[in-house]
């Protein structure tokens, strides 16, 4: 054999081991250069149809605290902030005025009580005049004294009996009048002690030691601490609202993160200023994530569910289509939507579950564009 025949096929070898690497390297440039293409798998899971609406957190109710009666402030335990409850005394109006009347009106008591033990000044009057008509009779029935003047007699003696007993009754009613009048002004003087009728928190303070206030004044406002989550739904979406349906909340105020929440109650018709309805939801809220007065947000109440669906994120549709990958390559696809919620939609057809479909910036791809992919778990 000749050298040059025996180098031939070492030469044919490396040739070809030359033209391997170069279409690695080529392969290896060539994927690199490719764009990096987002992707989540279609999933198997529970698709829910919600209805969108916001939602602005109000207190439960707030209270216009009010004296009932009338007096001077002598000691106040009202701040703006203070976290108060249900019957701590708040304020307490000087009872000076009012002790001097109710001892005024106990001994007006102990006066009449002592009227009525010893009956009507008549009573004596009424004895004596029963013993005259009685011995009348007996001279009347001797034939030694008048008929007539006898029925006078008698007349004259119904009339002090009559007196005698309204008399008796005035006494009892002076003493009945003074007991009234002593409750109403130990009722006056338990008024004077104003204290709270709810949990809550002073919002607003009005008067201060030593201020002299008037019946009905205003003392302080306090806001009761339960707290009312109020949605706002559009006509088209009202109807299908059902209480106890479930629902997920998120408030502005604590980002992105999502709370679950029942429907609670459904008020049946509309804000005329705005035409939307309103229901209230009972939303459970994570310790030190407080429902506070004022923060707003958006809810999605869930009306239907459907189990065993193919679901991709809402972020992957692009209208009516989604980019799936197909072997390294970007086909447009068309699909048709069903259940959709907040951050997830259902494909009734046009993909199956398994399917990486691309969720970012997909205006930066094509169809048919070869791509890398990374895929998100979220």
């Amino acid at each position: 054999m000749t050298k040059a025949a025996a180098s031939s096929p070492n030469w044919l070898l490396r040739l070809a081991i030359a033209a391997g690497v170069l279409g690695l390297v080529y392969f290896g440039v060539s994927y690199s250069l490719r764009p990096v293409a987002q992707v989540m798998p279609a999933t198997k899971g529970k698709a829910v149809r919600f209805v969108p609406g916001t939602v602005d957190v109000k207190a439960e109710y707030a209270i216009e605290l009010k004296s009932e009666v009338s007096g001077r402030v002598s000691t106040n335990d009202l701040d703006i902030g203070k976290r108060v409850y249900k019957n701590d005394v708040l304020v307490q109006i000087d009872p000076g005025d009012v002790d001097l009347e109710i001892e005024r009106i106990k001994n007006e008591i102990v006066a009449a009580k002592r009227k009525v033990e010893l009956g009507s000044t008549l009573r004596a009057d009424l004895l004596n005049k029963r013993d005259t008509v009685a011995n009348m009779e007996r001279q009347v029935k001797a034939g030694a004294f008048p008929q007539a003047e006898f029925d006078k007699e008698q007349r004259l003696l119904q009339q002090l009996e009559q007196r005698l007993e309204l008399d008796e009754v005035t006494l009892k009613l002076a003493l009945e009048t003074h007991e009234n009048s002593l409750r109403a002004k130990e009722r006056e003087k338990t008024k004077m002690t104003i204290s709270s009728p709810t949990d809550g928190v002073v919002t607003a303070v009005f008067a201060r030691v030593g201020d002299l206030i008037d019946r009905n004044a205003p003392i302080a406002t306090i806001m009761a601490i339960g707290r009312t989550v109020e949605a706002k739904l559009s006509e088209e979406n009202f109807a299908a609202v059902k209480l106890g349906q479930k629902a997920t909340v998120r408030f502005l105020t604590y980002g992105g993160d999502h709370y679950n929440a029942v429907v609670s109650k459904i008020l049946p018709s509309a804000d005329p200023a705005t035409q939307r309805y309103t229901v209230y939801l009972d939303v459970a809220m994570p310790e030190g994530r407080p429902l506070v007065p004022g923060i707003t947000g958006e809810v999605s109440i869930i009306i239907a569910e459907r189990d065993d669906a193919v679901i991709i994120p809402r972020r992957a549709l692009v209208g009516e289509y989604v980019y799936v990958v197909e072997g390294g390559k970007l086909a447009l696809r068309k699909v048709v939507k069903g259940y959709d919620s907040l951050n997830e939609v259902e494909i009734l057809t046009g993909l199956q579950a398994g399917e990486e479909v691309v969720v970012e910036q997909q205006d930066r791809f094509r169809e048919g564009e070869r791509v890398r992919t990374q895929v998100l778990t979220n």
